[in-house]
């Protein structure tokens, strides 16, 4: 039967974005951001988006698998009702698992639909607990002048924290980039960013380094390789420092895991790599285990970036913030979405749904 919450078309349109500069971490550099606009429409006329953000080297994922994906279960979203996007979700982790952003990008516009129609903010249906958020800004994979004058550009904005990507393999390299930024921002909490570029052995090394140049950083993320669960841990219970799961955790049991073996004491989530009902129930996690949350994300347009940020606003508790990625653009396909002054991420305007619509409707 047909309600006004029945979905009666998904698409699905390549949306590729240029960066500034290329955006470069220890495994690899992305020049444009290649995602995917999905949009349904239910029964009613009310229209819902959500963003694809595939990132090859982080989770194989390409534009065009991830457009494969999305053709193949659209037979099964339309004439569903959106009503019942947790029974959507369980059907979409059956029939592309290893399709993550897409997913992703499908439960977003199920919820933006829903909510809209609703006439709820997104940050309300995630639990109202705030409007606001304080990001920290990244400095890319690059040179010490690189990381200088990128770090004098981050508190010329009004941010406050900095992530500094390294595992460069060059311990010197990492150490001088990390002492320039550190240099220019004294007082700037630094978060390093390895994506899995370091051993165990070499990060606690170049740890141990900053500690004798009195350098503390306030978390280091992700140092090991994903599957290095021993390195992880090493490094977690020997660096003297938070150490942050990212690549580590893909989906629920991956954050068990976390948890069960002390792996680490933070959990960055990130809605590309799970999808939004599996990110629920990692934070839920979490939460009982008393480990930390982080947000995060992919190279990601403001639309992707403002669910996370009513994600994490809307249940609170995320001590580590980095929604920056819509700086790093050179164009803003959008309108809407969260407002951005300095490092503050404010969603009060939204009145219904993320509040993200293309500058040029669709369809």
């Amino acid at each position: 039967m047909i309600t006004p919450t029945t979905v009666v078309a998904l698409s699905a349109e390549a949306l590729d974005i240029p960066l500034r500069a290329p955006f470069g971490i220890a495994t690899g550099t992305q020049d444009v951001a290649h995602n995917i606009l999905v949009t349904v429409e239910l029964a009613d006329g009310t229209r819902g988006y959500g963003e694809a953000a595939p990132f090859a080297v982080v989770n194989g994922e390409t534009q065009e698998s991830a457009m494969l994906a999305l053709l193949a279960i659209r037979s099964g979203i339309e004439g569903a009702d959106v009503r019942e996007w947790r029974r959507i979700a369980a059907w979409l982790e059956e029939h592309i698992a290893k399709a993550a952003s897409a997913r992703c990008a499908v439960e977003t516009a199920l919820l933006d639909a829903l909510t809209r129609q609703a006439g709820m903010p997104l940050w309300t249906f995630f639990g109202g607990a705030s409007t606001q958020l304080e990001t920290d800004m990244t400095i890319t994979t690059g040179t010490v002048d690189q990381a200088t004058s990128a770090a004098q550009d981050i508190l010329a904005r009004g941010i406050r924290m900095i992530k500094l990507k390294v595992g460069s393999g060059d311990t010197a390299l990492d150490l001088a980039r990390i002492t320039a930024v550190h240099t220019v921002a004294p007082a700037a909490p630094l978060i390093l960013d390895g994506n899995g570029g370091f051993t165990a052995d070499s990060a606690l090394q170049l740890l141990a380094m900053l500690q004798a140049q009195g350098i503390r950083p306030v978390l280091f993320e992700q140092p090991v390789p994903r599957q290095d669960w021993d390195g992880l841990y090493q490094v977690t219970h020997w660096g003297g420092i938070p150490v942050a799961a990212d690549e580590s955790v893909q989906n629920v049991a991956d954050a068990l895991r976390v948890a069960q073996t002390q792996a680490a004491q933070v959990v960055n989530i990130k809605l590309m790599k799970c999808g939004v009902v599996a990110a629920l129930d990692i934070a839920a996690l979490c939460r009982s285990m008393q480990i930390g949350l982080m947000i995060g994300g992919m190279v990601e347009s403001i639309l992707a970036m403002t669910t996370s940020a009513c994600f994490a606003a809307g249940q609170g508790g995320f001590t580590y913030i980095d929604l920056d990625t819509p700086l790093f653009l050179a164009e803003n396909p959008f309108v809407g979405g969260f407002a951005q002054s300095g490092a503050t991420l404010d969603l009060a305007q939204i009145s219904a749904g993320h509040g993200v619509t293309p500058r040029v409707l669709t369809g």
